[in-house]
């Protein structure tokens, strides 16, 4: 087995779902981001930002997406966002995990209700 070979099997085996058998897509994708620059790149670049499960990967946020807006997305992007420590400040950001999902041109999901 040459070295290509080995990456591709490795690629088949992790495209599958790892928690969307244990829970809802409503536990996976906790709540939408809405921030100023999650706004502008909405517009711009139709890309929307959710706060995720902290065990999900891109396949179950994207069979997430699918299954509650009924959208097929082009790239899903994941970010750690780290816990900012207590110097000065009252407020801590925690931890958590954060999936930036880019879609079609024509497709729009309304999250401003």
């Amino acid at each position: 087995m040459t070295f290509r070979q080995k990456l591709q099997a490795r690629a088949k085996k992790n495209q599958t779902a790892k928690i969307i058998k244990k829970f809802s897509p409503y536990e996976i994708i906790v709540s939408p981001i809405i921030t100023e620059k999650t706004h502008k790149q909405q517009n711009d670049n139709n890309k929307y930002s959710f706060k995720i499960h902290n065990d999900a990967n891109k396949n179950d946020v994207k069979q997430a997406v699918q299954f509650l807006y009924k959208l097929t997305p082009l790239a899903v992007n994941i970010v750690n966002v780290v816990f900012k420590w207590r110097t000065q400040r009252k407020l801590v950001r925690r931890s958590y995990k954060k999936a930036i999902v880019t879609l079609d041109k024509k497709d729009k999901i309304e999250i401003w209700s």
